[in-house]
């Protein structure tokens, strides 16, 4: 986790300077940037970056990688060294947001009902899915999940970022909904908290009030496995 991964710190930035500091063929590592690159279910960003000459360099896809967070071009990029302004597709970005806030809440939910953890994941700009280990799953509960996930959009929580050291993790398991193995293995643990009602280990994007998210309705559900539960979501606008 860094300071430079700008989305990390605030999911609202849709525009940035920066540097280009690694540089092959249509593939560059900036100084800084706030494309969020695929992980945890949540799509990277798309959007564009400038050079000084005006020249536009569209970003297709962005991934980390070991010199950091690699956007990918629709040409090959600037040379190292160049400075470029970066500005993000900010609908997809927030459609991201609203959809990765709801999947929370509904994992909130779950693990306050039944203290089941999530086995899966995916977010889309018009919907998202989340699977479960649960015994037991119904249409009826899953209804009763999307009235509770509602109930905490009309109440318009704030939703809050902050990060602890990896050792509040062991005091706290209940910070960590996921497999063990899929915890990024850093000193510095970024939470998501819902004020007064989750709080959980992310990195994704959120938005900064639940109220953002809008109503939830219940698209379908699935029996993926003897434990393995999923419910599909779409939201209408806020």
């Amino acid at each position: 986790m860094s300071d430079d991964d700008l989305y990390l710190h605030d999911a609202y930035r849709a525009e940035f300077e920066s540097q280009v500091i690694a540089s092959e063929g249509p593939s560059v590592v900036l100084g800084t940037t706030a494309f969020y690159p695929s992980g945890g279910g949540q799509p990277n960003d798309t959007g564009v970056l400038t050079d000084p000459r005006g020249r536009a360099f569209h970003v297709v896809d962005v991934a980390k990688g070991p010199a950091g967070v690699v956007h990918r071009l629709d040409t090959d990029g600037p040379p190292v060294g160049t400075a470029v302004r970066g500005r993000i597709d900010w609908d997809r970005r927030f459609a991201h947001m609203r959809h990765h806030t709801a999947l929370h809440i509904l994992s909130g939910a779950v693990y306050r009902r039944f203290g089941s953890t999530i086995t899966g994941g995916q977010i889309y700009t018009d919907r998202a899915r989340m699977d479960f280990s649960l015994p037991e799953f119904s249409r009826e509960i899953a209804d009763q999940l999307v009235e509770g996930i509602n109930d905490v959009v009309r109440r318009n929580l704030p939703v809050r970022v902050r990060f602890v050291a990896r050792e509040e993790l062991g005091r706290d398991p209940s910070l960590v909904r996921v497999a063990a193995h899929l915890v990024p293995d850093v000193e510095t643990i970024r939470l998501i908290d819902i004020e007064g009602f989750d709080v959980q280990a992310d990195g994704g994007t959120h938005v900064r009030s639940t109220g953002e998210v809008g109503a939830a309705r219940l698209l379908g559900i699935e029996n993926k496995g003897a434990r393995h539960k999923r419910m599909t979501l779409a939201l209408s606008a806020p």
